[in-house]
């Protein structure tokens, strides 16, 4: 019987560095296949490794640091795809979901606050006339903060479901093969960087919702018997909706707790196909922004600057749920220079804010690891 082959893993490590758990398995597999099928069974690991790349050619490509990540060379049909039999139920429950997102961003695009009538009832506290004025100006505003603390709670419900989908099996045959879920994930990644955007930079919700909850404070101090059931939100409620408004990001935050929480609960699903998952669609949205190849074949232009905010937003999440995060040195799985990159081209008009998302909402980007040509990129 011939020799056993050479441990790639252990003697040549330098040489194929950086390398992912993955494809160091894959080149010993090769290299395993290779080698029983040389001639020269006693052949040197150098030699085994130029047998595999006479005889594999792309392999070495992949293994090299500068290789494309899994994923870019993937399209994705976001205008077009449609659920095939395999995602029908799963489809049909986000979707339930997603088609209240455009009301919500609506209401939050035109939600201009009682800013005058709390800054006149506080300046006026014993004028009982403009304290009413002001408490029937916030409750209904109350009530569409309400709305979409509700709505990061259905978003919750139904994220599980669609990370199986896409991460029980390999992420980026589940990407290429189920393209209307991926597509829905895109949309929830949209979604939540766009109304996180819109919530940063409208101080009025914050200053509306202190000033409800110290005006029902103050309404049941003074009768404790008072029944709640009339109010918009009650004060149990309004203590968890204000632990979510506390974040600068409240849906982001969900989505990772959320998505953490998906990691813990399904041990069966190993945690690199969720993060793999989120890598590769990084990759793939990047690619589609900056190939003209692939970003021709959209009909509608605003369908790049789409890609260009989910790409922000898989970057974000993937930042948040990995252990060492998207920016460390010892993690090539994102290109993070070349998304940067793309995240400029096409004259984005959002691009400042999507720039701020990646400085500001991420997790890892001022940790030691960061490559400092990175944290130039983003100062």
């Amino acid at each position: 019987p011939p020799p056993p082959p050479p441990r790639l893993l252990r003697n040549t490590r330098q040489r194929i560095s950086p390398v992912d758990r993955r494809n160091q398995q894959y080149a010993q597999l090769v290299a395993d296949r290779c080698w029983t099928a040389s001639p020269q069974w006693g052949g040197s690991v150098r030699s085994g490794f130029e047998l595999i790349k006479a005889t594999m050619g792309g392999l070495m490509g992949v293994l090299k640091k500068d290789a494309r990540r899994p994923g870019s060379d993937m399209f994705l049909d976001f205008e077009n795809s449609q659920p095939t039999v395999e995602e029908q139920d799963v489809f049909a429950a986000v979707k339930a979901v997603l088609d209240t997102s455009p009301a919500i961003i609506s209401q939050l695009e035109n939600y201009l606050g009682a800013g005058d009538h709390i800054r006149q009832a506080i300046s006026h506290p014993s004028d009982e006339a403009l304290q009413a004025t002001a408490w029937d100006a916030v409750c209904p505003l109350v009530g569409h903060l309400k709305t979409f603390y509700n709505y990061s709670a259905a978003i919750e419900g139904v994220l599980p479901a669609l990370l199986e989908a896409l991460c029980a099996d390999s992420p980026l045959e589940s990407l290429e093969r189920k393209q209307a879920l991926a597509r829905q994930f895109a949309d929830i990644l949209h979604f939540v960087l766009k109304f996180d955007d819109l919530k940063m930079n409208n101080p009025a919700i914050q200053n509306d919702f202190s000033y409800y909850r110290r005006t029902l404070s103050r309404m049941k101090m003074a009768d404790p018997t008072k029944d709640e059931s009339s109010a918009v939100v009650s004060n149990d409620e309004a203590n968890r909706m204000s632990l979510f408004y506390a974040y600068p990001t409240p849906m982001l935050r969900c989505l990772s707790d959320a998505t953490t929480k998906f990691v813990a609960e399904n041990k069966q699903i190993p945690i690199e196909n969720t993060t793999d998952c989120l890598s590769a669609m990084a990759a793939v949205c990047r690619t589609m922004i900056e190939s003209p190849e692939y970003s021709q074949r959209f009909d509608k232009p605003e369908t790049v600057l789409f890609c260009q905010r989910v790409m922000v937003g898989t970057i974000i999440l993937y930042d948040h749920v990995h252990l060492i995060g998207a920016f460390s040195k010892k993690n090539p799985s994102i290109d993070i220079p070349r998304s940067i990159k793309a995240l400029k081209m096409h004259a984005n008009p959002h691009v400042d804010a999507l720039m701020n998302a990646l400085r500001y909402t991420t997790k890892h980007l001022n940790d030691e690891d960061t490559p400092k040509s990175v944290k130039a990129l983003l100062a």
